[in-house]
């Protein structure tokens, strides 16, 4: 028997399982500042032999990549609906989309380190690079957990987890994705475009 989800309202009237999400979020957001507050420095301190992104890196490949990403949100938000409005089946469409749009972006990004490390720009090249793989690897690498959660909610769609009454399972894991989207619109900001 599955639990309702006023079944976990603490005493301060907050959702426990929200609020552990949004703690482990925070400190997500404190990892991925500090990344970026070493890259802004390293960047500005070495101003005059830090080479410009776009010479090196493909911006509009890595601009469609993005878009991918942003969709793959949008998928998320309206399976989230679907299940809010007890429509399973639209649930499972988002879900599946979301997952596959993921691996897509996934795909792309190994895609985009085999061209680079074939043109010589590694991790142990040039600063720029440590930088570069280093934020984007850790990026990457959440979204590929995000990409495993997102598949196991997927799979406990097709059974009766999740109902208009019951779908926090699947709030948590898009809290989590689109957190992911939106750490990943920064890094191409400050990676690519600056």
């Amino acid at each position: 028997m599955h639990e309702t989800q006023t079944n976990h309202i603490g005493t301060i009237g907050v959702d426990t399982r929200k609020l552990g999400m949004w703690l482990f979020l925070a400190s997500e957001i404190m990892f991925f500042t500090g990344l970026i507050g070493a890259y802004i420095v390293l960047r500005f301190a070495n101003i005059k032999v830090w080479p410009v992104p776009s010479s090196i890196l493909n911006i509009p490949l890595t601009g469609v990549n993005t878009f991918i990403l942003v969709c793959s949100s949008a998928t998320l938000v309206l399976g989230l609906a679907s299940i809010q409005r007890g429509y399973r089946e639209g649930l499972q469409v988002g879900l599946f989309l979301t997952v596959l749009l993921g691996c897509t972006f996934l795909g792309i990004q190994m895609k985009e380190y085999a061209e680079l490390i074939h043109k010589g720009f590694t991790i142990s090249g040039s600063m720029f690079g440590s930088c570069f793989f280093t934020l984007t690897g850790f990026h990457g690498a959440h979204v590929f957990a995000g990409v495993v959660w997102l598949s196991v909610v997927l799979v406990q769609s097709f059974g009766k987890r999740f109902s208009p009454d019951q779908y926090c399972g699947v709030e948590m894991a898009g809290l989590y994705w689109h957190f992911v989207d939106l750490v990943w619109i920064i890094l191409f900001t400050i990676l690519y475009l600056i």
